[in-house]
């Protein structure tokens, strides 16, 4: 605690010395204009630079249900440092769980040309049972990230890895991992293979993707990419019986395609389709879930909370698993409402849509969750940017798998939407 309080302080100080700077350093309006810029560009990407390294505000605070509070720093060098060496770390403390976590990674470039970097990394934290990332995915930074307060299943994993980022083009991003790790879920859980019951595991895997932009375009001298849709994803992961000690064989392929038309600043529609199947001996911290953000409680003011970005708001916690599965979401965001210049509130309409199915369920022991192969059905609406970045969100469960109580079908939460 002691330690976490000098390390708040001293980032809240060198915050408080470097902005001081940004507004007093005697520039001419012109470059002083284009400091802050980049100031508020690299703030809004989560990173508070300094002249070597920047510190990535990712780990300052969250909160879930296993560690109750997360806090911690991530550090990462920058240009400055070197353009052909990184390094990136971060520590993280659970007071609930009492536990520290943390990574220590770097890389070094291959290639300037194809913007090649060989990357390892070690890694000892925990990961939300069922969830899936995508090798590629850009770095995403919310100020908030509302679903992580309901997550209650979480594995820990010590990782280490070998990453190969590497540029086919400036549309086509392609990244390969080789990684051990040692697995030990968090809660009570058995995988049953032949009469063996495994409570924690060894993984040897290897993980190639894809990313493909054909319709992003280039801009300016820097070449900076502006997004143009759709965007394709595909992701192969193989897990390797002993190799290097692993435990069980099965393969995953992932897919991931996102489309936007319309003006964003007018009217538009945004689908994103997401689609995985897993197949061979696969434990339950690697098969699926819809990205549920539900939690079991008796009313809708009990569960009343705040709504993810691409969840399903009506879906509980833990209810559903599967190895082969399918959603999709449609969102049409209308034009905004026009009250004054600086309070615009929008309206945006909702249905997400959900199918899979899992064999031999019998084999995850200590847990009880059902397939989608009946097909999951929400829809709803959203008013955002309401008051300081909050709205309200309203979202209703029908079709197969509707529940006889009627208010269990309901969720009504806030939104909260802010960026730079």
């Amino acid at each position: 605690m002691y330690k976490y309080l000098v390390l708040f302080l001293f980032v809240f100080c060198t915050t408080l010395v470097h902005t001081q700077s940004l507004i007093e350093t005697p520039y001419e309006p012109e470059q002083d204009s284009l400091k802050k810029s980049e100031f508020l560009k690299q703030l809004g990407n989560g990173f508070f630079p300094t002249r070597y390294f920047n510190f990535d505000l990712r780990y300052l605070i969250k909160f879930n249900q296993y560690e109750g509070i997360r806090t911690g720093i991530g550090i990462e060098t920058n240009d400055a440092f070197s353009e052909k060496y990184r390094i990136n770390s971060y520590v993280v403390y659970g007071f609930r769980d009492h536990r520290f976590k943390y990574s220590i990674g770097g890389g070094f470039r291959l290639s300037e040309k194809t913007n090649t970097w060989l990357n390892l990394s070690y890694t000892d934290d925990l990961q939300e049972t069922g969830s899936t990332k995508f090798l590629t995915d850009k770095r995403f930074f919310q100020f908030f990230e509302p679903r992580l307060l309901n997550i209650d299943l979480f594995h820990k994993h010590i990782t280490k890895a070998v990453n190969l980022e590497h540029e086919l083009s400036l549309k086509l991003l392609t990244s390969t991992e080789f990684a051990l790790s040692k697995i030990d879920p968090t809660y009570a859980y058995g995988f049953n293979i032949e009469g063996n019951t495994f409570e924690n595991f060894d993984l040897a895997t290897t993980r190639i993707a894809f990313q493909w932009s054909p319709f992003d375009e280039v801009e300016g001298l820097e070449k900076d990419m502006k997004d143009g849709y759709p965007k394709f994803t595909f992701q192969y992961t193989k897990s390797f019986k002993d190799v290097m000690s692993g435990d069980f064989n099965f393969s995953k392929i992932d897919f991931r395609t996102i489309h936007k038309f319309g003006d964003e600043n007018n009217m538009f529609s945004e689908i994103t389709l997401v689609s995985g199947i897993a197949y061979g001996n696969t434990p339950l911290t690697h098969l699926y879930h819809a990205y549920p953000n539900n939690i079991t409680k008796e009313t809708i003011l009990q569960r009343f909370s705040v709504a993810g970005l691409n969840s399903f708001e009506t879906m509980f916690f833990n209810e559903f698993f599967s190895d082969k599965f399918t959603t999709i979401q449609l969102k049409h965001f209308l034009k905004p409402f026009n009250i004054s210049q600086r309070y615009k509130p929008q309206m945006v309409l909702i249905t997400r849509y959900a199918i899979g199915d899992i064999e031999n369920p019998e084999r995850h022991q200590n847990i009880s969750f059902e397939s989608l192969k009946k097909g999951y059905t929400e829809s709803g609406f959203e008013i955002n940017k309401l008051l300081f970045g909050f709205g309200l969100s309203f979202t209703y469960r029908y079709g197969a798998y509707h529940l006889p109580e009627f208010s269990d079908n309901i969720a009504f939460k806030f939104t909260f939407n802010v960026s730079l």
